[in-house]
């Protein structure tokens, strides 16, 4: 992914309107990643690098253009949930326990019913590339 082509689609503004509009059904690995990404990205120790590679993720996530449209039920944010995967992957050395318990709270904030292995699909992919 072209971090480069996305980055000018990030706004926090644009972040959150994106995630109110379709939070329901990109579902709860989904907002949690995109959550990940923006407490790594709030983060002042997280270099300059990580924090572009965040920016062209969560970009690729708000832009209206995907290689699958996201109206499609479920394979629609497939793509978006790869984007995710991959940028936590790059960054993953700098996601402390305190971004991801700021994540996890907030995504229990809007997903009451979420379980854990809601989270183990995110979490997992971490722990490897770690």
């Amino acid at each position: 992914m072209d971090n480069s082509q996305y980055s000018k689609e990030y706004s926090e503004e644009s972040l959150f309107k994106k995630i109110k509009s379709v939070f329901s059904k990109a579902g709860v690995s989904v907002i949690y990643g995109v959550l990940l990404l923006f407490y790594a990205l709030k983060d002042p120790a997280v270099p300059m690098g990580a924090k572009a590679t965040i920016i062209g993720a969560l970009g690729y996530f708000i832009s209206p253009i995907d290689l699958i449209a996201d109206p499609i039920p479920v394979a629609g944010y497939g793509d978006d949930l790869t984007a995710i995967i991959t940028a936590l992957g790059v960054i993953s050395v700098f996601i402390t326990p305190e971004t991801k318990r700021k994540a996890r709270e907030k995504t229990l904030e809007w997903f009451s019913d979420a379980t854990e292995e809601d989270f183990s699909t995110i979490d997992a992919k971490l722990e490897k590339k770690k």
